[in-house]
């Protein structure tokens, strides 16, 4: 059939653009009036008690308060977060399952796993940070040095000689001493543990002789006087040890080693959603007694929008991307 014009056609023609548009329409998720109207939960990769589980709980603490509705955590170890992640990309995208995203999951594992079962661009849309922390370059106090630049020139005096202790293989803290050894020049023997506890007893009873220690376990041990710190990871200093220098203050230019915390959801979930958790969590971490709390802990507290979220993970991920390659480092 030809239509030549006329009302005929113009009907046809509005008839095809509202099939379009509906189509459209139905293949986008459109967001409920109202948002939340059940429980959520927070799924976090890694077990209870550790930094990562204590400043996530912290977070869906204050989405709870904010929301009206309880977001539970969902701790799921294993993979360095990745297993957690992998449950949390494929939620369905409705807002009610979050994942607390963290270094490991997100940066680490991309380039260490033969078969993941997600994709940290493509899968997830960032909703926002709550924390980071740094690091802390630690010596056992038999060590004769007393900052990084001596510990630099021990270190090239006797290349291997000097051993650091990690969580395990490509852990936050082992990536933090590759970048170290890459910067500084200097070359020191592995000594993997399995978990950042055992290095860090380790360390105290002189059976290593440096490790990079979280912030939040070293706050708890640096009045045992059976560790020296040197200097902090990140690119300022950390407002709980204000007197200790940055690695690049020290010398190693260019240094920055920082574990985050953010939380993400899955990729198709609707952006009126993802606004509403934002402005939820930045609400609640902007409170000053929690602020007060993630410091005290030795965590910087953090907010900022989905896109800052995004961007960090993109320049983390090539980031630590580069260490791993530079290091040669493969999965166990």
């Amino acid at each position: 059939m030809t239509l030549r014009g006329g009302p005929v056609k113009s009907a046809f023609t509005a008839a095809l653009a509202w099939c379009a548009s509906a189509c459209v329409a139905h293949a986008q998720p459109v967001a409920p009036a109202a948002f939340p109207v059940k429980p959520l939960r927070l799924i976090v990769g890694f077990a209870a008690g550790g930094a990562t589980d204590f400043l996530a709980r912290i977070a869906a603490q204050q989405l709870s308060q904010q929301l009206g509705h309880t977001v539970a955590v969902d701790n799921r170890p294993g993979a360095g977060g990745a297993i957690g992640a992998e449950i949390g990309a494929r939620a369905a995208p409705d807002g009610y399952t979050l994942t607390a995203g963290s270094s490991g999951a997100f940066s680490v594992s991309p380039h260490l796993a033969s078969k993941l079962g997600y994709d940290p661009l493509r899968d997830f849309a960032p909703v926002g940070m709550y924390s980071a922390f740094a690091y802390v370059l630690l010596v056992h106090p038999s060590i004769p040095a007393r900052s990084i630049r001596e510990l630099i020139a021990l270190a090239k005096a006797q290349p291997g000689k000097l051993n650091f202790g990690s969580a395990g293989n490509a852990s936050g803290n082992h990536l933090a001493t590759e970048q170290f050894q890459s910067l500084a020049g200097v070359k020191l023997t592995h000594v993997p543990f399995k978990g950042g506890a055992p290095a860090l007893t380790a360390l105290m009873a002189g059976e290593i002789d440096l490790a990079f220690d979280p912030m939040i376990t070293t706050l708890q041990q640096l009045n045992s006087g059976r560790i020296r710190p040197l200097a902090v990871s990140t690119q300022k200093r950390a407002p709980q040890l204000p007197h200790l220098p940055t690695l690049t203050e020290s010398g190693v230019k260019g240094y920055d080693a920082t574990n985050w915390g953010g939380i993400l959801v899955p990729a198709a979930t609707p952006r009126t959603i993802i606004d509403r958790l934002n402005v939820s969590l930045n609400q609640g971490l902007a409170k000053s007694d929690v602020r007060e709390r993630m410091l005290a802990l030795g965590a910087e507290p953090l907010s900022g929008t989905p896109e800052e979220l995004g961007e960090l993970i993109k320049r983390e991920l090539a980031r630590t991307g580069k260490i791993i390659r530079d290091a040669g480092l493969r999965a166990e």
